[in-house]
């Protein structure tokens, strides 16, 4: 029997009362005694007051049965111990939930992690932000988990796969996720709690027969026949391997060269690049609500902005409410920022990634289809801000008003990134096409957001590693068209956006292991 569902709008302070809820629901023309489940929360804050979006699910009377939850995993813990093995490159989403997908399938999955735990990460993080020091192995972007683990756990995705989406939400309550990411609109678990969650799934994949190798990294490939034939580890360790499933994520580089070097596909792909923009959360909570103070029952306040510049996107990206710029840089020499919120976020300031839409026509000017231009590309902007900031991880920086009329700014406001800022003139890192075009979007968003054109906002340079700038090509069976054997999967391979996508991706390539071997 399939629920009905029921919308309501309801005050911010009973958003979780359930007898309030009841109230609302039975307005709608619920009646008294009937269940319901929350299943969808959202916030309405066009126009005052500020009101919750509910959709409820009214539940069958006892002893009648509702439809089974298909999305919902159970799972399966198989001995795989001395199963046929496959091999993943990479430990983040993608590699992660291919290796759940693979004991679900009765696989051995075998993870490969240049970094470390995701504890041991802490360490080389706070000598990063503490003393600027970049470890090229263990970074906010190498190590158990990804990207993602250090990075805020921002669940939310435009993927149209719903059912997907639901099913790796729902493992990840399974492994210790909060449940209220399985009715938020923009789902996010929150830097302090992902570790571990994160050594769950660890834990899940040893308890089951499979293998997790840290400072462990792919370093060559060898092709027999067209086909995977062995694996390279550190540079000195040659494996057998008829089954690896590239998922190391869109910093690394070393992959990407790899291939290169061995005439395997790859070909460059629009990416994005700008800088972080901080404000004071106050300013951005008060410009959404409408408010002089936020309430105690609202959440931080988030935006989402684009706007076209002379043909082409100028967009925020991983918008942080409570937020914490962070030091993402993965080798010596180059400076790159990304943002992040504690679960609660709960920090005094708002960041968010604004960026420019980057394509052939900037990146490869001459045409020459060299399919490392657009690394390149990117490269050459973190290396200049790198040196505008004078060293280590100081970070180049502009008030935002200062950065749209050229002046290079007297002091700078209270930053979050730890590194610290320099007043800069960031025309010296940023390209002139990306300079002038984020200059007429921010202009365009004060119009927009009344209050967000301030000199009370900093911007920090450099956001660049929005998406990876290589694509690593594979055909309809997951495989890349020169190398059988070889699943290119996740973000790296330019196949996904996000934790979720790139969870959804890695189970997906999973599964085409499975077919190639069952042929």
């Amino acid at each position: 029997m399939t629920p009905d569902y029921i919308d309501i709008s309801i005050a911010p302070e009973w958003a979780r009362d359930d007898a309030e809820i009841e109230k609302a629901l039975q307005k709608k023309g619920k009646r008294p005694h009937q269940r319901y489940n929350v299943i969808k929360r959202s916030i309405d804050a066009r126009r005052k007051p500020v009101v919750f979006k509910l959709r409820c699910a009214i539940l069958p009377k006892p002893g009648q049965n509702a439809n089974p939850d298909s999305t919902k995993p159970h799972l399966h813990y198989n001995d795989v111990s001395d199963a046929t093995e496959v091999f993943i490159a990479g430990s983040g989403p993608c590699g992660l939930f291919a290796a759940i997908a693979l004991i679900e399938q009765g696989y051995k999955p075998i993870l490969l992690e240049r970094g470390k735990d995701v504890r041991m990460r802490r360490r080389d993080l706070a000598v990063l932000n503490r003393e600027g020091i970049v470890n090229p192995e263990s970074n906010y972007c190498y190590g158990e988990g990804g990207a993602g683990t250090y990075s805020d756990g921002k669940l939310y995705t435009r993927s149209k796969k719903r059912g997907n989406v639901d099913r790796i939400l729902n493992y990840l309550v399974a492994f210790g996720a909060p449940r209220d990411i399985l009715i938020d609109a923009h789902p996010h678990i929150g830097t302090n709690k992902l570790p571990k969650l994160i050594e769950a799934v660890r834990e899940y994949i040893l308890e089951c027969g499979g293998e997790v190798r840290f400072n462990t990294k792919l370093t060559d490939i060898k092709v027999s026949a067209d086909a995977l034939d062995q694996i390279e580890l550190n540079g000195n360790e040659w494996l057998n391997c008829k089954a690896l499933i590239l998922a190391t994520g869109h910093s690394a580089r070393s992959i990407f060269y790899m291939l290169h070097r061995r005439n395997i596909l790859i070909e460059a792909k629009p990416f994005a690049l700008g800088v972080r923009v901080e404000h004071p959360q106050t300013i951005i909570d008060q410009i959404q609500y409408k408010c002089v103070t936020r309430s105690e029952h609202l959440p931080p306040a988030s935006y989402s902005l684009v706007h076209q510049v002379k043909n082409r996107g100028v967009y925020s990206f991983c918008m942080c409410p409570g937020g914490i710029i962070a030091p993402c840089a993965t080798a010596p020499g180059e400076i790159v920022t990304n943002g992040w919120s504690p679960s609660k976020r709960n920090n005094p300031y708002a960041n968010s990634g604004m960026v420019v839409s980057i394509d052939a026509e900037l990146y490869d000017p001459q045409n020459t289809g060299n399919p490392l231009k657009a690394l390149e590309y990117q490269m050459q902007v973190e290396k200049a801000a790198y040196k505008l900031g004078g060293g280590q991880q100081t970070a180049p920086a502009q008030r935002l008003v200062d950065f749209a009329n050229n002046k290079v700014s007297e002091d700078l406001p209270q930053c979050s990134y730890l590194p610290g800022v320099v007043s800069s003139d960031l025309r010296a890192c940023l390209p002139a096409e990306v300079h002038f075009r984020l200059q007429a979007a921010f202009k365009s968003f004060g119009h927009k957001m009344k209050g967000y054109y301030s000199n009370e906002a900093i911007l920090v340079a450099t956001e660049s590693r929005t998406s990876s700038p290589i694509r690593i090509p594979r055909n309809d069976g997951l495989e890349h068209p020169q190398v059988s054997g070889l699943f290119p999967s996740g973000e790296g391979a330019g196949y996904a956006g996000g934790i979720v996508s790139a969870a959804i991706d890695g189970q997906r390539s999973a599964e085409a292991v499975v077919a190639k071997f069952n042929k």
